[in-house]
């Protein structure tokens, strides 16, 4: 399908009143706002695409009810107080915008390549935290940061593993949204480095992957960058296709530690 009617199909199911649709032609994306709050989401096209040719239609359908909950949800009166438990961290991409509607969010530096932000869980979908929200409780940046952090680490680690060529990967498999923010959890780190029997490394492709790989030879690497690529590409919140090396608990970038490869 052209991206032109695949635009027209997608912008056709996220029509609603009172919400504006903006296309833009450089970035292939679609900027649904709903002016009365002066809040909106911006969807890109193009792995959407990919996702409708390979026939992947649930998927689609997802995304764009992602989109639906997620405005829907922005109109509720947001509150950090009474919400302490529903608070979290989330893993974007450096180039993630630091504003939304005006506001400053709340983001911490994480790698070159990742940024840490902090969202209210809305049960469907969650709400970016911005210094309005923040300055309107009764907490500061850092006890909010703490109450992300904290609420992270009790959230479950479901692995599920797989051998090839000799390199053993884990996928964290869970549907809560918080997947790649589980990188921020030093407790699993820790207890995959130890159990590791060559070097650990790790790709956090998008929102909801979160990929640990036991690297025991020059393969495993090549396996796990090919990983990396094709989740990137088909993630709905895509963070980084690049993997990262994890030496007692620092992440650093693959292609920088390739010299450091062991022999296989």
């Amino acid at each position: 399908m052209e991206l032109q009617a695949f635009r027209k199909k997608i912008e056709k199911k996220l029509e609603r009143d009172g919400w504006t649709i903006r296309y833009d032609h450089k970035e292939s994306t679609l900027r649904v706002e709903d002016p009365s709050i002066n809040k909106g989401a911006t969807l890109a096209l193009k792995p959407l695409l990919a996702k409708w040719e390979r026939k992947e239609y649930d998927s689609v359908e997802e995304v764009i009810r992602h989109i639906q909950k997620g405005l829907e949800s922005m109109k509720l009166e947001l509150k950090l107080t009474g919400n302490e438990k529903a608070i979290y961290p989330v893993i974007r991409a450096a180039s993630f915008p630091t504003e939304s509607g005006g506001k400053h969010l709340i983001w911490d530096e994480h790698t070159a390549e990742t940024r840490i932000y902090y969202a209210v869980d809305l049960g469907e979908s969650y709400s970016l935290i911005d210094e309005t929200l923040v300055k309107e409780s009764s907490y500061t940046k850092q006890e909010l940061k703490e109450m992300a952090l904290f609420n992270v680490r009790s959230l479950n680690q479901p692995l599920k593993s797989d051998t090839v060529a000799g390199n053993t990967f884990y996928f964290l498999q869970s549907k809560d949204g918080y997947v790649a923010s589980r990188i921020l959890d030093q407790t699993l780190i820790e207890k995959m480095e130890q159990q590791a029997n060559g070097e650990l490394a790790v790709s956090i492709p998008h929102q909801d992957a979160l990929i640990f790989a036991d690297i025991q030879n020059d393969t495993g690497y090549d396996v796990l960058g090919q990983m990396a690529l094709q989740f990137f590409g088909a993630g709905r919140i895509p963070v980084t296709a690049l993997p990262f090396s994890v030496n007692n608990g620092e992440l650093e970038p693959i292609f920088i530690l390739a010299q450091k490869k062991p022999k296989g």
